[in-house]
């Protein structure tokens, strides 16, 4: 007898099947992984947003004898400036707050700066509007 060593075609369309299915199964994967990755990446979690507002700018609210030098909160102007020379400023075009020239927070759509004077401490209060939801929170400068 002959042994038969070699690929019957059969064998070959077996082999043709199984690829073609691995690969469909792989890309219905990919496809759906990389729709998913973009849905959460669309999403703005409004707490995740002021938090991240909320530690730029307590840490600037805590530097030890940090002034501030003009508040404007007319038109489409809603900033604060400090007097070491960083400026937080909602822009509503954007949905943003940049502090200087980057941005801190987006899906804000407002955002008011007010100064006072609190127990002899200059205090700043901000109210936003994050995503339908509002925050409020009073900051008393360091001396």
């Amino acid at each position: 007898m002959r042994t038969q060593r070699g690929v019957t075609l059969t064998s070959l369309v077996i082999y043709i099947i199984g690829m073609v299915m691995i690969i469909s199964i792989v890309s219905v994967l990919t496809t759906y992984f990389y729709k998913n990755i973009k849905n959460v990446g669309a999403d703005i979690n409004p707490i995740a947003e002021y938090t991240k507002f909320n530690s730029y700018f307590t840490n600037e609210t805590n530097t030890e004898n940090i002034k501030i030098l003009e508040v404007s909160n007319e038109g489409n102007q809603h900033y604060i400036v400090f007097d070491n020379g960083t400026q937080y400023t909602f822009v509503p075009e954007n949905k943003g707050i940049y502090r200087n020239n980057v941005k801190v927070c987006q899906g804000v759509t407002a955002c008011i700066f007010t100064t006072g004077l609190e127990n002899g401490n200059d205090t700043v209060k901000v109210k936003m509007m994050i995503e339908e939801k509002d925050y409020t929170n009073k900051y008393t400068l360091k001396k």
